[in-house]
């Protein structure tokens, strides 16, 4: 072959090589689609979006689209990844995938036939250090529900604004922008999606409202998964049922549903002494009779216990007898009534059991600061109330056997049948920047206080809760300010339904009007519209007495509605109680959960189910006598409970008349 031919074949192959190259660019930046399905389920699955930076949950036809996960912050978000190839070659239920050199991704596919349901388990893990992972799920188009408790709650959660911070158990007092007293790893979408994570993931949630919420790895010099679940189904009611049902080994049990008969007052008095308060406790007994107001439980501050047990016995409330020796004998006025003791697991370190901890040896018993094999255990000092305090290691199975037993002891002594435990959302650790021990680590302190509440009693009230609703136990909402505004009345319904969804059913909404300010309700008109609502629900609680609100007719409608609360509300409650215990379906109902395909009721924030046969409607618009109210389930009829007016499901009653004394009540039942 002379040089020519040769010539002529080099340029030849030149040739060849470049216009494979244009090929090649063209089919990456040009031809290829913009999207690839990367897993196919029985009825969805899961598409990588090139455009959008985004995993994407359709329906195999793409008619519907469940969920769009942003990925666009693994790697550099500016790079463009045309098409993710699947490297798990042989398992067409499973997505491998290793991102930038940055991060790998294993994506499961897990199909149920039995509920139509499909889950994709999606497990992030970064290949170096330091690198913090988040995905962030559209709220566009979609609206959500679950999470934590805020400070003015929405329903759905779409208008919530947080910044990016630990998803953990918080104090709205001390955070207002942060997360309360009740929160779970769960979200759930209109759409027909549920987000479960993983307990075991250091996470940071961020919602930007009405666009996202994100979910992220917390700032680490280790490797951390970011792990979760996404299940999508016929729509939210079925999702939900299918991935919130009751674990087996969570068989929920029921606390003492006794409690549900009995207002709680309470005993706002400023004395100094435990004569003193047992003087004021007759007083305010013999009030509550003379207005008629029924058997109640009185419900004492921390302040006023510690003032109570000041009277007792202090040798023996702390020293390590078994709860076989303690005395019989109570106090003459508090054994002959219904009182609620409140405790925190603070300890002033002026206290004497806190001294004699020190003495004994057993500082190990409070949270304590991290310490060397050869140094000695300094306990976390905190404020409390105003006081400087310790805080009980309940981690510690000592400390925890000598706070039961000394509760025991207490309540015997006093005769006291029930006991709020205050002060789980305070963390010391936090306040001092510290890392807490792997045992106390993101809210496992709070799961273990609701076992040592437990414990306690079924007649136990928690004011936090995490991963801990199957438990016999009262949750006391956080308190809420006296107005109308959704930090306030309007955010009553919306607390109910968020609760109940993360199936904590048996709560004691704040007090009638609010006790945020712990000053007394003037309002008459708040007052009696917040009453209206809280007589529907489990327990009816008061910070204000009726006598000191208004005329004559609060004293008078307060008697009513106790007695509706009583021989309406109970039995209703009891038993979906049951039916709670068996499946896992939340009391307290949004009207989603009878039309879970209507887009009317995702957004409706003022009104509540019972079950599926009782729909309440209250009114949370100042000076309004007149409301909009929509009714579900086109095959359902409605009946007014105060008119006996029927109405099909499926319409909106548009001006519908509600008095000042009224609740609109209507009862379903198939037409």
């Amino acid at each position: 072959m002379n040089e020519t031919w040769k010539g002529a074949i080099a340029c030849l192959g030149v040739a060849v090589f470049f216009v494979m190259t244009i090929g090649i660019i063209y089919w990456q930046v040009v031809d290829q689609p913009n999207k690839n399905w990367i897993l196919r389920g029985t009825f969805s699955g899961l598409i990588w979006e090139r455009r959008t930076h985004s995993l994407v949950i359709q329906t195999l036809t793409e008619d519907k689209t469940f969920a769009e996960i942003d990925v666009g912050n693994v790697g550099n978000p500016e790079a463009d990844v045309p098409f993710v190839r699947n490297l798990c070659w042989l398992n067409k239920t499973e997505f491998c995938y290793t991102w930038d050199s940055v991060a790998d991704v294993k994506i499961s596919l897990e199909s149920d036939d039995a509920s139509q349901t499909e889950c994709y388990g999606i497990t992030w893990t970064p290949l170096t250090c330091h690198m913090e992972l988040k995905d962030c799920f559209s709220m566009v188009n979609v609206s959500w529900y679950g999470g934590a408790i805020v400070r003015a709650q929405n329903w759905p959660i779409n208008n919530t604004t947080v910044s990016m911070q630990p998803f953990v158990v918080g104090d709205l007092r001390d955070n207002p922008s942060g997360y309360g007293s009740i929160l779970e790893r769960y979200f759930l979408g209109s759409t027909g999606v549920a987000v479960l994570v993983d307990p075991e993931v250091a996470l940071h949630v961020g919602f930007d409202g009405m666009q996202r919420f994100c979910l992220r790895t917390a700032p680490s010099m280790e490797r951390l998964l970011l792990k979760y679940t996404v299940c999508v189904g016929p729509n939210l009611r079925a999702v939900h049922q299918k991935m919130w049902h009751p674990l087996p080994s969570q068989k929920p049990a029921l606390p003492n549903m006794n409690i549900l008969w009995l207002p709680f007052w309470k005993l706002l008095v400023n004395v100094d002494s435990g004569a003193k308060l047992e003087r004021e406790l007759r007083t305010f007994s013999n009030r509550l009779k003379r207005h008629g107001l029924g058997e109640g439980v009185i419900s004492l501050t921390e302040h006023s216990t510690a003032l109570l047990s000041d009277t007792l016995d202090h040798e023996y409330l702390y020293s390590k007898k078994q709860a076989s020796e303690r005395p019989t004998t109570d106090l003459p006025l508090v054994g002959l009534l219904n009182v609620s003791a409140t405790l925190s697991t603070f300890l002033g370190v002026d206290s004497r059991p806190f001294q004699t901890s020190l003495e004994d040896g057993t500082e190990a018993y409070w949270l304590s600061l991290p310490a060397t094999a050869q140094g000695h255990l300094a306990p976390l000092l905190t404020k409390w109330k105003a006081k400087f305090c310790v805080k009980l290691n309940v981690s510690n199975p000592a400390a925890v056997n000598w706070f039961v037993d000394w509760v025991g002891s207490l309540c015997t002594q006093l005769g006291v049948k029930y006991v709020a435990l205050e002060g789980g959302e305070r963390n010391p650790f936090v306040e001092h920047a510290l890392r807490p021990p792997k045992a106390l680590a993101g809210d496992k302190y709070i799961q273990l206080l609701a076992g040592m509440a437990e414990r306690i009693g079924d007649s136990a009230i928690m004011t936090t809760g995490t991963r801990s609703s199957h438990m016999p136990l009262f949750i006391r909402m956080p308190p809420l300010r006296s107005d109308w505004s959704y930090a306030g009345l309007k955010g009553l319904i919306p607390s109910i339904l968020h609760y109940s969804l993360l199936g904590y059913n048996f709560l004691i909404a704040d007090a009638v009007g609010g006790s945020l300010s712990n000053e007394l309700i003037t309002d008459e008109e708040l007052f009696i519209r917040w009453l209206e609502i809280v007589s529907f629900l489990p327990v009816v609680s008061f910070h204000t007495p009726p006598w000191e609100c208004g005329e004559d007719r609060v004293l008078n409608l307060t008697r009513t509605y106790i007695a509706k609360h009583q021989d309406f509300v109970v039995p209703l409650v009891l038993r979906h109680a049951e039916e709670w215990k068996s499946n896992g379906n939340p009391i307290y109902r949004p009207l989603w959960w009878a039309s879970p395909n209507d887009l009317n009721t995702f957004t409706i924030d003022d009104e509540f189910l019972i079950g599926d046969e009782v729909l309440v409607a209250p009114v949370t618009e100042r000076g309004a006598t007149r409301r909009d109210i929509y009714l579900p389930e086109s095959g359902f009829q409605w009946q007014d409970l105060n008119n006996a007016h029927v109405f099909d499901g499926g319409t909106l009653l548009r001006d519908y008349l509600v008095g000042l004394e009224e609740v609109a009540i209507f009862t379903g039942r198939n037409s």
